[in-house]
């Protein structure tokens, strides 16, 4: 006799799912599965458009994170004209892409996460939510929106909204930020260093408390992959690809954008419109590779700079003793940090006299049929693969998100926090939550690849195998 434990849909992340698991009648996990089930397209139908257009579509491709497709979309443009973008230009670029990591790591920790990491998994779901972090801590969830409105005003600043600017574009960006939009967002930084100094020690703390069940979220050998510099240090805009084992060996290194089909294979399953990303030389079955925040920390040599430095040496210390830090449940962690790296990227960038000049784009048409675009969006590794005809209209589109290329590693972590916690016959909303809690760690971007249908209550009930209602939870 076998049963069905079934979450839908995931809340508190960006875009529709569900989480299945069916238990034997010794109450074993035997199976589990993280769903998503809706789909969007973007790659059909953008084919027949212009690669120009491109930068616009794609950015709207989510809300959330419309940065990252922009400046992506925009590099493959770059490759297809084959022209070298303007130093101020990148630099400008760069500075978006910052912001970006700000505001989507403080909407992830503050607003997502932060109900479960500083209220508790078991606290009341009514309170276990933004309103409750608010009653709860005001000054903490105030300064959490407060950071993420720094990230949105920078990115306003250079784009004109926040929200799906349309600013970068192929060949670099169409307009520069004014001294005086500089010193605004440089007098704010004070604010937003103590901010993350807070949120860093209250991430030290939580692993703490959670250090009893902390080795089910995710912790398990894995691959990872991220962009590095040319010394190896952390990047998010350029670099080149670094593959890693789960004891720090190096794979792959210095791998060009353009060679990415090198390394990574995709997969299908007939239950998930998501992909199914592997390392290639290794197959489908044993090449799951985790992105992100983690990933990037432990494929960087050293962060490159001072403050950040510290608090990696530390992260490092205290979560992977010397090698790579393999518990997803630091994505948060590494969220932190990485926002504290970003602060110190764009207090250097404001200051430099590179933002003086004015020489933003480089005119070019088509000369290459195809455009490869890589950069570091908040979630990991996002490739837009484009291959044009002379006219530089599209004819085929692949798009490789982030969310994607962590799906195995999200399948794994639902299995093994559904074989720690789920038991016998009753349901509990803090077990619950300890597995919706293992999809949150990754911040997946389902709307990247899916259509939110809108919020739905929540329903999940433990059936028997001939049909008998053994448990049931509601919510919404």
């Amino acid at each position: 006799m076998s049963r069905t434990v079934s979450i839908d849909p995931v809340t508190r992340i960006e875009g529709h799912a569900k989480i299945t698991i069916r238990l034997d009648e010794a109450g074993k996990v035997i199976d589990s599965r993280f769903h998503v089930t809706e789909f969007r397209g973007f790659e059909k139908f953008c084919v027949g458009r212009s690669f120009w257009e491109m930068p616009g579509i794609t950015a709207r491709v989510c809300g959330i994170c419309p940065v990252s497709h922009l400046l992506v979309s925009s590099k493959a443009g770059d490759m297809i004209l084959g022209v070298r973008t303007p130093a101020p230009a990148v630099a400008l670029r760069r500075l978006m892409n910052y912001a970006q990591m700000v505001q989507s790591h403080a909407l992830s920790f503050f607003l997502l996460s932060g109900p479960d990491l500083i209220l508790g998994m078991d606290a009341d779901p009514a309170q276990r939510n933004m309103a409750g972090l608010i009653a709860a801590n005001p000054d903490l969830a105030r300064a959490g929106i407060r950071m993420r409105a720094f990230g949105q005003k920078l990115i306003r600043s250079l784009g004109d909204r926040s929200i799906h600017p349309s600013w970068s574009v192929p060949g670099g960006v169409r307009k520069s930020l004014s001294s005086e939009q500089r010193d605004e967002i440089l007098k704010q930084l004070p604010e937003m260093y103590a901010t993350i100094g807070i949120a860093l020690e209250l991430m030290k703390e939580a692993c703490a408390r959670f250090s009893a069940e902390i080795d089910a979220y995710g912790d398990f050998p894995s691959l990872f992959m991220g962009l590095v510099t040319e010394e190896g240090g952390l990047e998010h805009y350029a670099g080149k690809l670094r593959m890693i084992d789960s004891e720090g060996k190096i794979l792959e290194d210095g791998i060009e954008p353009e060679n990415y089909q090198n390394l990574i294979g995709e997969a299908e399953q007939n239950w998930s419109y998501l992909k199914f990303p592997y390392y290639k030389p290794r197959g489908p079955e044993n090449g799951m590779y985790r992105v992100g925040p983690l990933a990037r920390l432990n494929v960087c040599d050293f962060a490159g700079t001072a403050r950040a430095d510290r608090e990696l040496r530390q992260f490092r210390h205290s979560a992977g003793h010397g090698k790579p830090v393999s518990g997803s449940f630091y994505y948060h962690y590494a969220r932190l940090i990485e926002i504290l790296h970003s602060l110190e990227r764009i207090e250097e960038i404001l200051a430099d006299e590179i933002l003086d000049d004015h020489h933003i784009r480089s005119q070019a048409g088509v000369n290459q049929n195809v455009g490869i675009g890589i950069s570091e969006a908040p979630r990991g590794t996002l490739i837009h693969h484009y291959r044009v005809d002379d006219n530089g209209i599209l004819e085929d589109v692949n798009l490789i998100i982030a969310t994607g290329q962590n799906n195995l590693a999200m399948n794994r972590t639902v299995k093994q926090l559904a074989e720690r916690f789920i038991r016998g016959d009753r349901l509990e909303q803090g077990l619950l939550n300890r597995i919706e809690h293992g999809i949150r760690i990754y911040d997946p971007c389902l709307s990247c690849s899916t259509h939110e249908a809108g919020r739905m209550p929540l329903q999940v009930q433990l059936i028997s195998a001939d049909g008998k209602l053994l448990d049931e939870i509601e919510r919404g």
